[in-house]
């Protein structure tokens, strides 16, 4: 039975996914490209993937905080879009480099950056093609008791990283290939 505290929705081959499958330590995040919380969490994440090369796998998933968040859905269907194409991680990088950025003029102007076919990314957009996956996202983050951004979970198992504390990360990477 799932707890609040446990990842509702197993990783899957549908994810958005850093690292080889075999990593002994599978990190989900569930995240908001609008949050300022998460752009430092995102550097602080590329410092472990750095840091523990093959031993770490990292898993992203959307929740954007839409009250607080305006912007942040339409960039997860940017996200979205990009991945259709097979450039996931490389507009992930750009939304949270520029997150004060995320009207769709700029979002579109990622999709160039990154050479996106941008005729398959404007009709994409325009038909919201990738909102059922994002409120998907929305909705498992939910079951496994997510409230707010970034949220992590090593291993199907929550860590917290409230207050900014990504330290804590670190520490239960190193717990979980050390046990």
């Amino acid at each position: 039975m799932n707890t609040p505290f446990t990842l509702a929705v197993p990783v899957n081959g549908s994810d958005h996914a850093l690292g080889p499958a075999a990593a002994r330590a599978v990190l989900v995040e569930y995240g908001d490209f609008e949050c300022p919380d998460c752009a430092q969490a995102h550097h602080a994440v590329d410092m472990l993937l750095r840091h523990f090369g093959s031993d770490l796998r990292l898993v992203y998933r959307h929740y954007p905080l839409r009250e607080v968040h305006p912007n942040a859905e339409l960039a997860a269907e940017a996200a979205e879009a990009a991945a259709g194409q097979s450039r996931f991680w490389d507009m992930h990088r750009l939304l949270f480099e520029h997150q004060l950025h995320l009207k769709p003029h700029a979002l579109r102007d990622y999709a160039l950056r990154i050479e996106l076919d941008l005729e398959r990314y404007d009709a994409e957009m325009r038909d919201h093609m990738y909102l059922q996956r994002v409120q998907e996202h929305i909705a498992g983050a939910q079951k496994s008791g997510v409230r707010g951004t970034p949220t992590f979970f090593l291993n199907g198992k929550l860590v917290d990283v409230s207050g900014g504390r990504l330290e804590r990360l670190r520490d239960a990477i190193e717990r979980a290939l050390k046990g």
